[in-house]
């Protein structure tokens, strides 16, 4: 039997608080705060993702937005019970709002409030069609048609008429994973959206790269919403696999695709506040006109290309690594990769299997995790058999991740990265002999707050790492002089013959697809997007808390973006949907704490 204590303690410190905040007593509700404090809002209280820290910056949220969202109906989860641990009580709970249903996590110390997350989950009245609301799907009766109108009917209704006759309320810039998550939630909660996706079909953005690309993060983490991967699901998921997936998830989530579609411009009238969205679609221009326009583009999409001296000169083949096919035309050539991070080794690997010679350039340092190592001590605590058998679902997995601020996370991912250094000692001092160069984060807080940072600067190891030991790799640590006709010349002057130059060096910001599609001044008043402003290499501060502009209203009205890896999108995708389900209905969604521009790029 599970000890009642902590249920009892937190109880009562939750019936204390939210009887402040339903009182409307924003004095009374700050004093159960620590003086370090954060609560981290998802849509529910500020119309944003946003966090707040310190008992000011929280008194300052409540005063702006508490009269209103008028909380109410505290109470403690009836399914997960609470625990305290070292003197940490924590627990979940649900509350309401004057237009939504929600949940929340607290942590405690000493009777008062370190941790907080409240988030969103539904809108009173705009319910997802679900459970004992899902449709009934026998055909509709209509006065012209009283034998029904079919399923098939209505969709090819809808196909027919969505962008043309009538228009979208949304359109979304991309087809990925991020652009079918979110176009799935939309089409639950009834908001008429349009998918925009320059290649043929879903799925094509990761049929297209290189052929031994498998996703690095296991099948647990990796779930769509509403349809999770079937139970024989391969751990890491071949590319052109889950390709397949999200082709059958598009038609069978309902979800208007218009693939080969290239969104050429578009434009914000402050006056209709609506888009003009200029594409073109077999062969013809079709303007659309919605109130909200999604990028869902991808951080992985924008690819940079270092503008070498020599690059105009070299008489070999130049591809960057996400229009590297694979190594196959490739085994009788002289590869250099420029870049150490996954794709440099993925690309390296495959080429070295098949006994191709291939010279990895290491520009600076780069973490390296491998991917059972990984899983064993980090994600595998909430996505993974062993999590499932435990209860922890990845919905639950999502929100326990959620409840931690960012600005705590990296002190909580330490003690992780230092057990997989000792854990695998050996294989990193021989990494390190081979003149591999290694590094854990500028703050030695690992992998995912890296991603978080600047979503590159990291290798999970499949197997790439032994190569370079055994030396079926070539490995040189500095920085490209120049190339030549044939050669990648470094700054040490060594050189290095090459036929083919792979520049696995990394994508640039969404703000970027902005800047080509609407105009520079949009990006420039958007700002960067991504990053936590911590300071550290390619995150400029100041910090920010969240990661900058993703999933929430940005300094151009009516101007999104949505991604991440499969995991956020599946998460972040349902508090996107929300806030432009809300816009749609003509709910008030007053925004607080309205994301600063400090970077223009």
């Amino acid at each position: 039997m599970l000890d009642k204590a902590p249920n009892k303690k937190l109880g009562d410190l939750l019936e204390k608080f939210g009887g402040a905040l339903t009182a409307g007593d924003v004095d009374a509700a700050v004093g159960f705060f620590e003086d370090e404090c954060f609560w981290r809002d998802l849509v529910a209280f500020t119309w944003n993702i946003k966090t707040v820290e310190g008992r000011d910056a929280v008194r300052d949220m409540l005063e702006s937005q508490l009269s209103r969202t008028g909380p109410s109906g505290w109470k403690l989860s009836e399914t997960d019970d609470a625990t305290e641990i070292d003197g940490v009580l924590e627990g979940w709970f649900t509350f309401e709002t004057n237009v939504a249903r929600c949940r929340g996590h607290i942590r405690a110390r000493n009777g008062r409030i370190w941790t907080i997350l409240t988030a969103m989950d539904e809108l009173k009245g705009y319910e997802e069609p679900a459970g004992v609301r899902r449709p009934n799907g026998h055909p509709e009766v209509a006065p012209d048609k009283p034998s029904g109108i079919s399923w098939t009917e209505k969709r090819e209704e809808e196909a027919r008429e969505l962008g043309y006759s009538r228009q979208p309320y949304v359109v979304i810039i991309g087809g990925g994973q991020g652009a079918l998550a979110l176009g799935a939630r939309l089409r639950q909660l009834d908001v008429p959206t349009i998918i925009v996706e320059k290649n043929p079909r879903a799925g094509d953005s990761w049929r297209v790269r290189y052929k031994s690309l498998c996703l690095h993060d296991p099948v647990w983490y990796d779930h769509m919403p509403y349809i999770p991967f079937p139970a024989n699901w391969p751990v890491y998921s071949p590319k052109d696999k889950i390709g397949d997936w999200l082709e059958m998830y598009a038609k069978v989530m309902e979800l208007n695709f218009w693939g080969s579609t290239l969104c050429k411009s578009a434009k914000y009238d402050e006056k209709t506040k609506e888009w003009t969205v200029v594409v073109e679609r077999e062969g013809k221009e079709i303007v659309l006109r919605p109130k909200q326009l999604v990028f869902a583009t991808g951080q992985a999409s924008r690819a940079i290309i270092p503008n070498f001296p020599g690059r105009d000169k070299f008489k070999g083949i130049q591809q960057h690594s996400s229009q590297h096919p694979g190594p196959d035309a490739y085994v009788d050539k002289k590869t250099v990769v420029i870049g150490s991070n996954t794709s440099a080794h993925d690309i390296c690997g495959a080429l070295a299997e098949l006994g191709a010679d291939v010279t990895m350039v290491q520009r600076s340092p780069t973490l390296v995790v491998k991917i059972e190592t990984l899983h064993d001590i980090a994600t595998g605590i909430g996505y993974s058999e062993r999590a499932l058998a435990a209860g922890v679902d990845a919905e639950k997995a999502d929100y326990m991740g959620a409840s931690m601020p960012y600005k705590l996370m990296g002190e909580s991912q330490k003690p992780l990265y230092e057990k997989m250094r000792e854990r695998d000692a050996e294989f990193y001092r021989q990494l390190t002999d081979a003149g591999f160069v290694i590094d854990w984060g500028d703050d030695e807080t690992g992998l995912f707050m890296k991603y978080m940072r600047r979503g590159a600067g990291y290798y999970i190891d499949i197997g790439g790492s032994q190569l370079i030991i055994d030396g079926k790799i070539k490995h040189k640590y500095g920085q490209v002089d120049h190339l030549t006709e044939n050669s990648v010349v470094l700054d040490d002057g060594a050189e290095l013959p090459a036929d083919l130059v792979v520049y696995a060096t990394g994508f640039g910001s969404m703000n970027g697809w902005v800047a080509d599609i609407i105009d520079q001044e949009t990006a420039d008043k958007v700002g960067r997007v991504w990053g936590l402003g911590s300071g550290t290499k390619n995150d400029p501060g100041p910090w920010e808390g969240e990661p900058r502009n993703m999933w929430k209203p940005t300094r151009q009205e009516a101007l999104w973006f949505h991604g991440g890896n499969l995991h956020q999108s599946r998460h972040n995708s349902l508090f996107l949907a929300l806030q432009l389900k809300a816009r749609l209905e003509g709910i008030p969604t007053p925004v607080y704490g309205l994301q600063e521009v400090y970077h223009k790029s």
